[in-house]
């Protein structure tokens, strides 16, 4: 089966392209790789497969989506891709946010993830509790990426893999501390 993507304009694929450098810029400039990773996968993370709703559709500009409590903290992400964001108007704020995910990870040395434009905005962000619970176990994982994302096992541990960047921080939550012993490298230390 071959996957079909949304087609865009030349104008939006040059918008992407000067976006993208842009935002490496401020991803290295700034440190703030694990807090944009974490804000694609939060914004991505919500989609249900039974009811077709969540998922990266730029809910996260939404004060009611920030304050749901798994998304403490992504409100600094904002706030610094915001310059970025303005000089941007043509972008879709989902495919904004999915792509500084992208160079998040291209950034600190992971591999380079293939970007597919298209992403519509949508003006209902999902209800919360649909991310995962860090005090639950595996049984909860699994209701989550697979009863609701429709997902794997294989995709649970791939995804997993992405707490190679950044460290908890109790205020968010509630846990402290680095997974990795160098949390700006993208590698696959957080399995060892």
């Amino acid at each position: 089966m071959v996957k079909k993507y949304p087609t865009v304009n030349e104008e939006y694929l040059k918008a992407v392209e000067k976006c993208k450098k842009k935002l490496r810029g401020l991803i290295s400039e700034k440190n703030c790789a694990p807090i944009m990773l974490r804000l694609a996968w939060h914004s991505a993370g919500t989609f249900d497969v039974c009811s077709r709703t969540g998922g990266p559709f730029g809910t996260m500009r939404f004060p009611t989506e920030l304050a749901h409590a798994a998304n403490n903290g992504l409100d600094i992400a904002l706030r610094l891709l915001q310059p970025i964001r303005e000089q941007f108007p043509i972008l879709s704020h989902a495919d904004f946010y999915q792509l500084a995910g992208v160079v998040a990870v291209e950034v600190t040395g992971g591999p380079e993830v293939p970007f597919h434009p298209g992403r519509p905005d949508k003006a209902e962000p999902p209800v919360e509790g649909r991310l995962p619970d860090a005090t639950k176990g595996s049984d909860h994982l699994r209701d989550v990426f697979i009863k609701q994302m429709g997902l794997s096992d294989q995709d649970i541990v791939a995804l997993s893999g992405g707490h190679t960047l950044g460290r908890c921080h109790k205020e968010r939550s509630g846990f402290e501390g680095p997974w990795t012993t160098n949390p700006l490298i993208f590698d696959n230390s957080y399995f060892k």
